[in-house]
């Protein structure tokens, strides 16, 4: 099968584009490119049957600019279009792979431009939903000119893949002619976690569940030794990201541990980029007035061999997300794949991947259930975690079923 790729590959950094290199990757990567030696042995061994020719529909040169309004992206679109219609006839390719909109209309202005351009010349359309919200924002908040043209323009598909059951009737509103539910994948980032990772994570929840039933005489309060149990944020240093509710929730479970006199105290990493300079400000300003801040620090943006190392450090991975577009975050896999316990939010498809009644599953925007969950979390041996990585979220179950659904026509 013969396939256009439309989307863009980092950079921009983000789920969306990491997922569409992890697949431009898997299936051999732009055709174009290869040496006519590496595309007879890739036609030889592919497992997957798809010939990609990849368009990078870049538009933005940053995060802060994805889904900003510029004038100046339209004639990048209009390029990308043409390159997609050129590779229609002189390759032959009669399907087109899209990752529609999230609801802001900037996005769904681009999606319009993209289906009308493009739309007449593929017989197969296969759209692949990693963000969510588009279903709701066209029931409550579109206008009747923009539900219609969104109709007309996105609608009946030939094939939809969405991430989720959650996000499913984003799919359904455009009436597709069938609908994939395929998760993410990712390659294992801890493949040792079995021999290296597995009974150090349940000693450590043996270790933490000792002191927890611990209390230091008072007399000894402010100098005897505290164990410190490693928190881990790992996302874009944003509001709606939970960034502050986490700060916030780690220093109230500090509050109740030094109340109880409990031998033990968290410590908060924050791993990622400031995105607006008003949050950045406000976290230096609240660094500021918290006093002490030695349980507190921010790392920024860091490599991918240092990431790996801060998930088998942690103790407990924190991401209580609000964010508006969540599809299916990336962090929680990978925190997963590391066996860690989690304090996330009842949000999107997140309840969907966590075990029921698990105790780290708080409702968004409460701090005061983030401490709570902390507290019951630390002491869990994160290994089903691992196992629900296993099961759900391997690279290799995520490409079959990817490519199945893209080949289903």
């Amino acid at each position: 099968m013969k396939l256009v790729l439309f989307a863009h590959t980092p950079p921009p950094v983000h789920g969306q584009s990491l997922m569409v290199q992890l697949m431009l990757n898997a299936f051999g990567g732009d055709c174009r490119r290869r040496t006519a030696q590496a595309a007879r042995h890739h036609s030889n061994t592919s497992p997957y049957g798809i010939e990609v020719y990849h368009v990078n529909a870049r538009l933005s040169h940053d995060l802060p600019d994805v889904g900003r309004p510029r004038l100046a992206k339209i004639p990048k679109l209009i390029f990308y279009c043409a390159q997609a219609i050129w590779i229609r006839f002189r390759y032959g390719v009669t399907a087109m792979y899209y990752a529609p909109a999230p609801p802001r209309r900037a996005a769904i202005y681009r999606d319009w431009i993209v289906m009308l351009l493009c739309r007449p010349f593929f017989k197969t359309l296969v759209f692949h939903w990693h963000a969510v919200g588009l279903g709701a924002w066209l029931a409550q908040q579109a206008t009747a000119v923009e539900r219609w043209i969104t109709h007309l323009l996105l609608g009946r598909a030939t094939t939809a893949i969405v991430l989720s059951r959650f996000n499913q009737p984003d799919a359904e509103v455009l009436r597709p002619r069938r609908i994939f539910v395929v998760t993410n994948g990712i390659p294992d980032p801890c493949p040792d976690y079995a021999h290296s990772l597995a009974a150090k994570r349940a000693n450590r929840a043996s270790q933490l569940q000792r002191l927890f039933q611990t209390q230091t005489p008072a007399t000894a309060n402010s100098t005897q030794p505290r164990e410190t149990v490693h928190v881990l944020f790992l996302a874009h240093c944003t509001r709606d990201k939970g960034f502050f509710d986490a700060i916030e929730g780690v220093r109230l479970a500090n509050a109740r541990l030094a109340a109880d006199k409990t031998p033990v105290s968290f410590k908060l990493t924050m791993v990622g980029s400031f995105l607006r300079a008003d949050e950045q400000a406000e976290f230096e300003k609240l660094l500021g007035a918290v006093g002490d801040a030695s349980w507190l620090r921010h790392l920024g943006f860091i490599s991918e061999p240092e990431k790996w190392a801060l998930y088998r450090e942690a103790d407990v991975f924190c991401f209580p997300t609000y964010f508006a577009f969540e599809g299916q975050p990336m962090n929680l896999i990978e925190a997963m794949a590391f066996g860690l316990p989690m304090v996330t939010t009842r949000w999107r498809s997140i309840p969907e991947h966590i075990p029921s009644n698990y105790p780290g599953l708080i409702e968004p925007r409460h701090p005061d259930q983030i401490a709570a969950a902390l507290l019951a979390v630390t002491t869990i041996d994160g290994t089903k975690f691992r196992q629900i990585f296993e099961n759900q979220f391997s690279v290799a179950r995520h490409l079959n079923d990817l490519a199945n659904a893209i080949k289903s026509d």
